[in-house]
């Protein structure tokens, strides 16, 4: 009997989010309560901060850009963690005998690791309206943002996952990689607060135009254009998917 079109990928994907539904307080909740202590310490600190955009207080500027790393460092680490220790227990071998190609291999990982993000990013914005009162001008550009950021870094650890032969060298790309990158982003500060250099320097982040354009979605004005913020961040998507499907179809690192 023929299989169904889909079902491979549909039954990876259903095992992937069903294995972090079974941690929830692992996967979901504990980084809604990281962003909360991250506001309460900032907020409190820097309360007395002037508007970083007119009609903008610093609270509220500061939710979108927790909101975003919490989808960024989430989505890498759905995926990553999956492969790596798929790749360690030895049961990975027993998706690559499964008749599924590796576009939906990695579409799969991927959606699993969006769905991740999604819910945290939304559990930080649901916890964080009991402290403020957050607009929301331009729902589909919001929307847009976060599902490419968290595709771009659901496949960042997919890539992560299949280089990666031990959990020391997956923490490296977290450790290295995306926390130095989520830090520096702008998610605590406008880069028009920043020597000239820096700003500069910024502009070369790719999860700068991640959180910048998410914000835009909730104020209506941002740090560059949207559009540009857009293209940016929807390139950074196709460019690691591609790469991660090649190595997917090669089977470099998880294969013999």
């Amino acid at each position: 009997m023929k299989a169904a079109p889909w079902l491979g990928f549909w039954t990876l994907c259903r095992k992937e989010i069903l294995r972090y539904l079974k941690v929830t307080v692992q996967t979901l909740l504990t980084p809604v309560v990281t962003a909360l202590l991250y506001l309460a310490v900032f907020a409190q600190v820097l309360a007395e901060q002037p508007e970083v955009y007119p009609g903008v207080g610093y609270v509220a500027f500061l939710v979108p850009g927790l909101a975003m790393m919490t989808v960024i460092q989430n989505a890498f680490a759905n995926s990553s963690s999956s492969l790596i220790q798929s790749k360690m227990v030895g049961s990975l071998v027993f998706v690559l005998v499964a008749p599924i190609s590796a576009a939906e291999f990695y579409l799969a990982f991927v959606l699993a690791a969006v769905t991740r993000g999604l819910l945290v990013g939304a559990g930080v914005l649901l916890a964080t309206a009991w402290f403020v009162d957050l607009p929301l001008a331009h729902a589909g550009w919001a929307l847009a943002f976060v599902v490419l950021a968290g595709a771009a870094l659901g496949g960042l650890g997919v890539i992560a996952g299949v280089v990666s032969d031990k959990f020391e060298q997956l923490a490296a790309f977290q450790n290295f990689v995306v926390l130095p990158l989520s830090f520096l982003s702008g998610v605590f500060y406008s880069i028009h607060a920043l020597p000239p250099l820096w700003a500069e320097l910024s502009r070369f982040n790719p999860f700068f135009y991640m959180i910048d354009g998410f914000r835009y979605g909730f104020f209506g004005v941002s740090d560059v254009a949207p559009a540009t913020s857009l293209a940016v961040v929807a390139a950074a998507a196709v460019t690691v998917a591609a790469v991660a499907v090649v190595m997917l179809a090669r089977g470099y690192k998880i294969r013999l």
